[in-house]
């Protein structure tokens, strides 16, 4: 909220106070607000953002939505449960024993000239060791390719996370930028609005002139009106995915040496994708499982093996010494269970089975190919994104030159106050458009990584390095 009221009333302090009819108004305060537009627009936005706040990394960041976010939590809970459903499996393949006592009292009333009491006590351990049990093997087996794939949802689950929280940190960025070049695209044509006005009033200039740039300054009121509305916006969803308030991320600096792509070769990113991608990962594993559970069904038909004892201890005593007394037995030996008819349950478990596997199979295919495709696409953006950065580059120089141009030709009236607009506007729009593209770089090389299953820590630690400490 505090933050929010800061933002309102400087806000309002910029819209009321513009120096319309200022008469030191200059064309060149123009140029310097141009000059000025990469490191003022940013520092701006940091303030409005919280004057308090300390910038934060992407590193930081993470670290805190990884404790926060509520699937990657989901997902680590999940993994940490199929750990102990595999240490259940391994159960069956190990000894068992049980123990059972009990105790009888017989009260006799006289019958044929015979009454009185008596007891008993039992009790009894049973032990079971599997020999043979290929239905057990295959459970157990089923048990730790379930944690392997919980693993690999948790793996999924984390690098989400990172590509999330980089386009909400980006975004946030980006929000910032397009504040600051909307607001120096402000101070510039309120600069073009006094110098209209007072060519006007000497009688330099015509009405239009003064008219143009009233509108252009009415739009760009509406404009930063937007763009602040949009930085809060963004702000908050950044905050909510850390699970902090206030959050100020540091910015990208505009020299910053985007990183390159490696290997620069689609189709080694997508030999990499089809041998760690989790999803392809995961439906391997869900192959085996349906291969396992085709086993199983199978192993029904099969006799099982096992490994008996026991021990008994029987106590009695009683009114009749003829019983009482103590009997302990111990027994050792093997058990054979075999099926012989069931029905056809185990035949059309089987077949069951069989086209489970057949389906597993066609997931495992649909994956690969997915992933095939999500990988090629990814690389191919960021090869874009990188071209398209050149090239703003390079118009944003344009740009630059086409303004100085025109403010020179309007200075010596070969150009109109209209034409001087224009190239403001386009080269601040250049200018955010320059900004965001780097954005976006960065983030398709993250999501190529995240597309081919190779999202690692380090790679957050490599784009979190391009920003200014």
């Amino acid at each position: 909220m505090q933050r929010t009221a800061h933002l309102s009333t400087l806000s309002k302090t910029r819209r009321t106070s513009p120096g319309l009819s200022s008469p030191t108004g200059r064309l060149a305060g123009s140029s310097l607000a141009v000059g000025a537009l990469s490191r003022a627009g940013l520092a701006l936005a940091l303030v409005l953002g919280g004057a308090s706040a300390q910038a934060q990394g992407l590193l930081e960041l993470y670290e805190a939505a990884k404790n926060y976010d509520a699937a990657v939590l989901s997902a680590r809970a999940l993994a940490r449960s199929a750990e102990f459903k595999a240490a259940q499996s391994d159960a069956l393949m190990r000894p068992s024993a049980t123990a059972t006592g009990r105790g009888d009292m017989t009260n006799r009333e006289r019958v044929l000239g015979i009454d009185g009491t008596d007891n008993n006590v039992n009790a009894r351990v049973d032990a079971r060791y599997p020999l043979f049990n290929r239905g057990n093997l295959a459970t157990v087996e089923q048990a730790r390719k379930t944690l392997e794939s919980a693993q690999a949802d948790l793996s999924a689950a984390e690098q989400d996370l990172m590509v999330r929280l980089s386009q909400a940190y980006f975004d946030v960025l980006a929000s910032m930028d397009a504040l600051g070049t909307t607001r120096a695209s402000k101070v510039a044509i309120t600069e073009q609005l006094a110098s209209a006005r007072r060519n006007f009033e000497v009688g330099t200039a015509t009405i239009t002139d003064a008219r143009e740039a009233q509108a252009r300054f009415d739009l760009v009121t509406a404009q930063e009106i937007a763009a602040e509305n949009d930085l809060r916006t963004k702000s908050i969803a950044l905050d909510q995915l850390v699970g902090r308030s206030g959050v100020a991320p540091r910015p990208l600096p505009p020299a910053a040496a985007l990183l390159a792509t490696e290997p620069a070769d689609p189709e080694a990113w997508v030999g990499l994708a089809l041998g760690a991608h989790p999803s392809v990962r995961k439906a391997t594993l869900g192959f085996d499982i349906a291969r396992l559970e085709s086993a199983k069904a199978s192993a029904a038909a099969l006799p099982t093996v096992d490994a008996t004892g026991a021990y008994s201890v029987n106590k009695a005593y009683g009114s009749r010494p003829i019983t009482a007394g103590q009997v302990s037995t111990g027994t050792l030996g093997v058990q054979l269970n075999w099926t012989l008819y069931n029905g056809g349950l185990t035949q059309n478990r089987v077949r069951e089975t069989a086209e489970l596997e057949i389906k597993s199979r066609n997931d495992l295919d649909a994956a690969r190919r997915t992933v095939s495709q999500s990988t090629r696409q990814a690389y191919f953006a960021v090869q874009s994104g990188s071209a398209q950065v050149k090239a703003l580059e390079a118009a944003e120089a344009s740009s630059r030159l086409a303004l100085e141009a025109t403010q020179v030709g309007y200075r010596v009236g070969v150009r109109v106050n209209l034409d001087v607009l224009n190239a403001q506007t386009q080269l601040f729009q250049t200018r955010r458009d320059l900004a965001k593209a780097r954005y976006d770089v960065l983030m398709g090389g993250l999501r190529l990584r995240l597309a081919s299953g190779q999202l690692k820590v380090e790679d957050l630690q490599q784009v979190n390095s391009l920003l200014e400490r």
